[in-house]
């Protein structure tokens, strides 16, 4: 978050904050939108893109092991585990949605209590309730999703993350809004 107070005076960079937020907020809206919507498809996707997220990290540490120190075999082991459950999830998602579940209840509880601690650092900015109600729909979300764990990951991933994504497009828009409304000042 951004204390726009101390940036009043930077025209350059309030209009590309205003720029870029509005544009991303726009997107996070859109794609908070489609999980809202089709939380299954969602989820599945989600769980897709982290099991490519591990194959990726599965070569970038095979890549560095490599270059590093070819003999240590702790490194390799990592190797070897980032792959086998990178394509496991990203070949059989349903399972990966399950532990996405608890993953995703964990980032809820600690984007609440980031959320939470960033609207009391920012409360005297117009709309920092929006970073407070955040927080407190995050730590809503982590707790109902861990209640119907593991048989309600499939919808209620997608859903989540669609919830969350449009809640960060909208302080996004606001962000925004706060930052035209410093340069017309």
């Amino acid at each position: 978050m951004v204390n726009f107070s101390v940036f009043s005076n930077d025209k350059e960079f309030l209009e590309k904050f205003k720029k870029y937020s509005k544009i991303t907020g726009i997107i996070f809206i859109l794609i908070g939108l489609a999980g809202i919507f089709y939380p299954a498809m969602m989820s599945l996707a989600t769980a897709v893109f982290y099991g490519w997220l591990l194959l990726l990290s599965a070569f970038m540490m095979a890549f560095h092991t490599w270059q590093t120190n070819k003999s240590d075999w702790l490194g390799w082991l990592k190797v070897v585990l980032l792959f086998i459950v990178g394509s496991l999830i990203a070949v059989n998602p349903l399972p990966g949605v399950a532990a996405l579940g608890v993953l995703l209840a964990i980032y809820f509880f600690m984007d609440a209590f980031a959320s939470v601690a960033l609207a009391f650092q920012v409360k005297p900015e117009s709309r920092w309730w929006l970073i407070l109600l955040n927080g407190i729909l995050s730590l809503a979300l982590g707790g109902y999703l861990l209640v119907g764990w593991p048989f309600s990951s499939l919808y209620l991933v997608g859903l989540f993350v669609g919830i969350s994504l449009f809640f960060d497009g909208v302080i996004l828009l606001s962000m925004s809004k706060n930052a035209k409304d410093l340069t017309n000042q």
